[in-house]
């Protein structure tokens, strides 16, 4: 019964950890200067057009594919890292802060680099500022979304309820 008891408590805080980081993803984005500038430049209105301009040269099921696509990439970014993070953490009996924010964050910034397998951008470069600025905002978001976790669920994991002993029944 403890066990179902920590699965869903464990489910319940990664429902809440992962919106969360989420939202300090899009606030990341729409705070840094340069992130602010390109969509502020494009607009929704631009952001609109282009979606239907794209839609208008591809296939159907091709501009469903690159929905899904990038619906799988920010789960990728907002959900493994949490999870990985919250399963080493339960399994190891973990209560740290620092564990379940600094383990969930670093994840959450270094996986693009991972997933991309190439050579990073030259030093020095605007895409090497862009990329960056980017990992630090990921640092935070999966950080944010590690605390929430942290704060819900992590902080009880191994403890025991008292023993009642005879008197229980």
């Amino acid at each position: 019964m403890r066990l179902l008891g920590r699965l869903l408590l464990a489910a319940f805080a990664l429902i809440l950890a992962i919106p969360a980081g989420a939202l300090t993803l899009a606030a990341g984005v729409l705070l840094d200067p340069s992130f602010r500038e390109t969509l502020g430049r494009l607009g929704l209105v631009g952001l609109l057009a282009g979606l239907s301009d794209l839609a208008q040269g591809l296939p159907p099921d091709m501009a469903a594919m690159a929905v899904i696509l990038f619906a799988q990439a920010l789960g990728l970014l907002l959900i493994l890292p949490p999870t990985l993070a919250a399963l080493v953490g339960e399994t190891l009996r973990l209560r740290s802060p620092v564990w379940y924010g600094g383990a969930t964050g670093l994840s959450t910034a270094l996986l693009p680099w991972l997933v991309r397998g190439g050579p990073p951008p030259a030093a020095g470069s605007a895409a090497a500022g862009a990329e960056a600025r980017l990992a630090a905002i990921l640092l935070a978001a999966g950080a944010v979304s590690g605390l929430v976790y942290w704060l819900i669920a992590g902080r009880s994991v191994g403890t025991r309820a008292p023993d009642r002993g005879a008197d229980a029944f």
